[in-house]
């Protein structure tokens, strides 16, 4: 029998959870069961290719900490990892005991959240337990919560040795009807292979670049080339320009699917827009095509553009908020 461990909080070494899972792990071991543990706070950036390590597991223990609200969001992102892109058909077959301690209120709520989520991706259900604990010190000091504890792990062997069944509950229905995975063609092991790439940021960075490319590339088939990008915006920049008394700054607009950037620098009344690589300005900005238009219609501030994240940029933050009162555009 194998048993995975995914601890969902942050690794406080004051964390009573931490109690928990260590007690139950040594019980269970103690009666020869595999037990291999997961701490989610540790393995952030693959998260989206856990689900392919319930593939061994007869069960599963998951284990979190409310600390000010709901389960955390390492707990959040597994169980969505799960729904995206974990193995259906095992997982229905694998029992889960969910474990929620909370130094705040709240630990009841975080239980059944777990006990929801995971019926709803069609896994079986075990007894849990959860408890507030102000101080850890209150397990070192009660012999009755230890053996409490040394119970759960003990019932959750013995639920998954005799594959004890459990009555339909309605978030099955609920699954039928908004199970809604657009890759249903997918095979589990097409599925496994999109988690590995999801969580892999130098693949995700190569896309972006080939998309990037593609777009340059059919800009270029339909007229809109390097000729027609050497003028194009630059007359929206000079005729949006309002100068400020003492304002001298220098900008590089990296559009998405432009090969050269958009330079522009002023000097008091002076202004130059031009498309070519510089070594040195004061802000660079990043943002794709279809919000620099919305921009030069009026329609959004370079400012609400940053703040909503869909435009980088690195450099001056004076220069950068100069921008709305340099170019006023409507």
């Amino acid at each position: 029998m194998k048993i995975n461990i995914y601890y969902g909080g942050r690794g406080l070494i004051d964390d009573p959870t931490l109690y928990v899972i260590n007690k139950m792990q040594a019980v269970l071991e103690e009666i020869n069961v595999t037990v291999e543990r997961f701490n989610l706070h540790e393995l952030k950036n693959t998260i989206t290719t856990l689900p392919q390590t319930l593939k061994s597991a007869d069960g599963v223990i998951l284990a979190t900490t409310v600390e000010w609200y709901g389960i955390g969001g390492f707990m959040q992102q597994f169980l969505d990892a799960c729904w995206l892109y974990g193995d259906k058909e095992k997982i229905s077959k694998i029992y889960m005991c969910p474990i929620v301690m909370a130094t705040t209120y709240g630990e009841r709520e975080g239980k059944l959240d777990l006990s929801n989520a995971w019926e709803i991706l069609g896994g079986l259900p075990c007894s849990g337990i959860c408890g507030y604990i102000e101080d850890i010190s209150v397990f070192e000091e009660s012999e009755e919560y230890s053996r409490l504890i040394e119970k759960k792990a003990e019932n959750m062997y013995r639920t998954i040795s005799q594959k004890v069944p459990s009555l339909p509950a309605s978030n099955q229905a609920v699954k039928k009807k908004v199970y809604m995975t657009k890759n249903a063609d997918l095979t589990p092991q097409e599925t496994e292979q999109l988690s590995q790439y999801a969580s892999d940021d130098a693949y995700v960075q190569k896309q972006k670049e080939d998309i990037s490319e593609l777009a340059s590339m059919f800009r270029d088939m339909m007229g809109v080339g390097p000729e027609n990008d050497d003028t194009l915006y630059i007359s929206d920049f000079e005729d949006a320009f309002k100068a400020q008394p003492g304002t001298d700054a220098t900008y590089l607009f990296r559009i998405a699917g432009h090969k050269l950037p958009l330079y522009i620098s002023i000097e008091g009344p002076d202004i130059e827009c031009v498309y070519k690589e510089v070594d040195k300005v004061d802000v660079e900005l990043s943002l794709t095509e279809d919000k620099l238009k919305e921009i030069i219609k009026g329609n959004v501030t370079f400012q609400r553009v940053f703040m909503s994240g869909e435009m980088t940029m690195k450099g001056d933050f004076t220069a950068l908020r100069a921008l709305d009162t340099l170019f006023v555009f409507s």
